[in-house]
């Protein structure tokens, strides 16, 4: 006669269902705090809804989705789980803003081996808080716990936003021309970008954390979430006429720019019209980093670039300053210079 097979549950797999239910009633407030008018039921169903009538007469969807890359590991090794989210919200909203559109919501997705329910919650705050400064409503997501599948401790993260924008008010670069002038807009840092280099450079120089970089510890510097530039430069928007705008994100300086950029046409930088942060200072003294490496992997204090003619150059940097964005005019449209069009000096 066989024994009796002990009776097996989902905790006894790895996967807690009360703990899930746990972080859903935790982060109910927070996600409320979102909520635009727009938005037709809470959070708990199978699908979102969001109502898009009455705001456009030829409304343009734009998505985005993204993630934060191996800032998570940094995130990680230093206990700090508060701003990773704000770093997601950001890298999809500023996106999705470089074509003029108005991220109306955004879902997320956390998967981890075991659910921690107070790193969940604090994450999830700050993906909350991330769409607050972005203006749209966290909608949904979905939280997965995968036994496992990743290391104690470890999570990852994604996002998913989508925008409107009308499609008489699209930004899309196909009105740039030779003379045009390019304004740099501040970064809050490396936002969430060129960090399996800086992992590689903060290990070989003995992960110096603690390290004060001009009244700034290392791990503040390079933890600093992601600047969402949604609000303010929709309102230069509605105030300003823009040709193009780009976000600086995987690819730096050097092939971010240019995608907005007609094929007829190139960028001159001038890499002296903007003080580089001690940051990115320390980042190529230690990295022994070249020059030209900077600039593609990394924004290097300019997160967000905006195209203007060159006669709207000194009003819209006056703009962006009222708007509480520091920013630089840092090159020009040129015509194309050959098969490397983007000249940096």
């Amino acid at each position: 006669m066989s024994e009796a097979k002990t009776a097996l549950t989902y905790r006894d797999a790895g996967v807690d269902i009360d703990a899930g239910n746990e972080v859903v009633e935790r982060i109910k407030p927070l996600v409320a705090r979102t909520f635009r008018k727009e938005v037709m039921a809470g959070l708990g169903g199978f699908g979102a809804l969001f109502e898009l009538a009455g705001r456009y007469k030829e409304p343009v969807l734009v998505s985005g989705t993204d993630g934060v890359g191996t800032k998570l590991k940094l995130a990680q090794i230093l206990g700090r789980h508060d701003t990773i989210g704000i770093d997601l919200v950001g890298m999809c909203v500023n996106d999705v803003l470089v074509q003029g559109a108005e991220s109306l919501f955004f879902l997320d997705y956390f998967a981890t081996g075991k659910l921690d329910v107070e790193t969940t919650v604090a994450v999830v705050g700050g993906i909350a808080r991330g769409c607050e400064l972005a203006g749209c409503a966290l909608i949904g997501g979905e939280t997965a716990e995968m036994p496992d599948m990743y290391a104690p401790g470890e999570y990852d993260l994604a996002g998913f936003c989508v925008g409107a924008v009308e499609k008489s008010r699209l930004v899309d670069g196909s009105r740039l021309q030779a003379g045009d002038a390019i304004l740099g807009i501040a970064s809050s840092g490396a936002h969430s970008n060129g960090y399996s280099l800086i992992r590689r450079i903060v290990a070989r120089a003995g992960s110096p954390f603690d390290l004060d970089l001009s009244g700034v510890s290392l791990a503040d510097a390079l933890m600093a979430p992601t600047t969402i530039y949604v609000k303010p430069i929709l309102q230069l928007l509605a105030d300003r006429p823009v040709k193009g705008m780009a976000h600086i994100t995987g690819g730096g300086l050097k092939e971010n720019i240019i995608r907005v950029v007609p094929e007829a046409l190139g960028i001159a930088l001038d890499s002296a019209s903007w003080p580089l942060p001690p940051l990115f200072d320390w980042l190529q003294r230690e990295g022994a980093v070249a020059s030209d490496e900077m600039w593609r992997t990394f924004n290097c204090g300019i997160g967000y670039t905006v195209i203007v003619g060159r006669d709207e150059a000194a009003a819209t940097l006056q703009a962006l300053q009222t708007l509480g964005l520091r920013a630089w005019q840092i090159g020009e449209i040129i015509p194309s210079p050959g098969e490397d069009r983007v000249l940096i000096r």
